[in-house]
């Protein structure tokens, strides 16, 4: 595994657990995070080991959002005085890979589960919008905060978001800037479920992951490219092209262990294959 600055990733078993590792921070966003990203989940995507992943912060929060200090450096253009063409051109073309950060956890096959705790800001709400599933803890507080700070967000969460929430409260968070807690992110599905403290949450995370990892591969992950396309496409192309993922995966040897198991009364074992 590539080292990084900022993620530390630990595997129990066939699952992977990636953490942001800045708590004295409060895991703050800084380049090494913003860069590290696609690696990091490009590798977790080729690993045959790993089935799922889970995104967690050390210390006491999920992701304070961007640093902003640690990014002036290698975005100075946000400091100019003279924001002509030529600086926003370049500009530009810095944006995209920060919107690879986020999309690194899209375009991996494996399911990503995002677990959060304590504040989830601006950055923070960015990522954990690109993963498949989140939890979090009573204390957990969600903001869309990049209004507030004089920016859109520009990295993926609003064009992620009104899927998981509806464009009514995605609107309201992006218009107002406001902090909401975890019963109200509940209540509008930006969270599946809600424990109640970190080491709850940690746990229900894994078990989780565990029952995902427990499920063929190959279902599992092209479920999920399924679902990524049906994001983008109509209802119509989406069943054209969950008809040809269907074809392409079957049969495989899980769906035959599988069938041959439950004859067999006994649990199945997976391979990916």
């Amino acid at each position: 595994m590539s080292e990084s600055k900022y993620y530390l990733v630990e595997k129990k078993g066939h699952v992977a657990w990636v953490w942001f590792n800045r708590a004295d921070k409060k895991n703050a966003m800084n380049q090494d995070a913003w860069m590290d990203s696609p690696a990091v989940f490009k590798e977790l995507d080729e690993d045959p080991e790993v089935r799922v992943i889970v995104v967690a912060g050390k210390g006491d929060a999920f992701c304070a959002g961007i640093d902003l200090i640690g990014m002036v450096g290698s975005m100075p253009e946000l400091m100019e005085n003279e924001q002509k063409g030529g600086l926003k051109w370049k500009l530009l073309k810095k944006i995209y890979p920060l919107q690879e950060t986020m999309s690194a956890m899209e375009k991996c096959r494996k399911p990503v589960i995002a677990a959060i705790h304590g504040f989830c800001i601006g950055a923070g709400l960015d990522f954990v919008t690109a993963c498949d599933i989140r939890l979090c803890t009573e204390d957990a507080t969600f903001c869309l905060k990049e209004t507030a700070i004089g920016f859109v967000a520009d990295v993926g969460v609003l064009q992620r978001l009104p899927f998981i929430v509806g464009q009514g409260v995605t609107r309201e968070m992006a218009y107002t800037a406001k902090t909401i807690d975890s019963r109200r992110a509940l209540d509008v599905n930006l969270v599946n479920e809600v424990f109640e403290d970190a080491d709850a949450l940690f746990a229900g995370a894994q078990a989780m992951a565990d029952g995902i990892a427990a499920n063929p591969p190959i279902a599992v992950q092209a479920s999920k490219d399924v679902l990524n396309h049906g994001t983008e496409a109509s209802v119509a192309d989406g069943l054209k092209y969950v008809a040809s993922i269907s074809s392409n995966i079957i049969p495989s040897h899980d769906l035959i262990e599988a069938f041959t198991a439950f004859a067999e009364k006994r649990k199945p074992v997976f391979t990916g294959n």
